[in-house]
């Protein structure tokens, strides 16, 4: 199997994303400041019409640190430096769609706070009609997610041995990659690519099974002796039992409620 590296043709790239949801209320600028290492993931986090940062993740953030005396702020990360930027103290946390699996042990997390599907996308008039049929053929991934993960190294006979694992530093590139025909699949969180295809009228088509049902969560380093991780799960626990979670996740994604069925995760 080959593994590309790198960037694709400017002419692939995809800008930004159309603002969607209620107006945010202004942080409080007199708390002390968490700073926030993530990367532009719709509806996650991204830049509204304004050039603010918003998305769900986001509005979720704010209130849980306002309940713990901070105000949170969000930077744009180079994703793949993600683990060394939170170990030296240039990140407070990383929080972005984050998922858990499988790193349970590189950070201290809070969380899990939702429930993310990890898919796998084609489009809509391909003949590629199940996860066993990408066996041979390209698929485009971010570098360092859970997807290239996945299919580089095949924990199990479910994942097919692809041809080529097309990894990429931008997330948004993997989506006109798919779009162009340039790669035969995508493979990233349901939600997002579902985003994707609403705003910009794409007809993509998901395999199943799922590559992988995961819990996302916020990362702090495993040197941070704040007790941060563990305060803010109780946190976003409080936010779930008062409606909070709910009412923010409805702003942003259809059927909220199976985003939000973390129970089982927690087992």
């Amino acid at each position: 199997m080959k593994r590309c590296v790198g960037l694709v043709l400017a002419c692939l790239m995809v800008m930004g994303l159309l603002g969607c949801g209620a107006p945010q209320l202004k942080p409080d600028t007199s708390l002390p400041k968490l700073i926030i290492g993530s990367d532009t993931y719709p509806p996650y986090v991204y830049m509204d019409n304004n050039g603010d940062i918003t998305g769900l993740d986001v509005e979720i953030a704010r209130e849980a640190l306002r309940r713990m005396g901070y105000q949170a702020e969000f930077v744009s990360i180079d994703w793949e430096r993600k683990k060394e930027l939170v170990n030296k103290g240039d990140i407070d946390c990383i929080w972005g769609c984050f998922s858990m699996n499988g790193r349970e042990d590189d950070y201290q997390w809070a969380g899990p706070y939702m429930v993310s599907r990890q898919v796998v996308a084609v489009n809509e008039h391909s003949d590629i009609q199940t996860l066993s049929d990408l066996a041979g053929r390209s698929v485009a991934v971010q570098a360092t997610t859970k997807p290239e993960e996945l299919f580089l190294t095949r924990p199990t006979d479910d994942i097919p041995e692809v041809g080529v694992v097309l990894s990429l530093e931008d997330r948004s590139v993997q989506y006109a990659a798919l779009d162009s025909g340039y790669v035969d699949a995508i493979a990233a969180h349901e939600e997002a690519i579902e985003q994707y295809m609403e705003d910009y009228n794409a007809n993509f088509r998901f395999l199943e099974p799922p590559l992988l049902v995961s819990g996302i969560g916020v990362a702090f380093s495993n040197d941070d002796s704040r007790g941060l991780a563990d305060e803010l799960t109780k946190t976003l626990a409080e936010m779930r039992q008062d409606g909070t979670l709910l009412a923010i996740t409805s702003k942003y994604l259809a059927n909220p409620e199976s985003y939000l069925e973390v129970e089982p995760l927690e087992r």
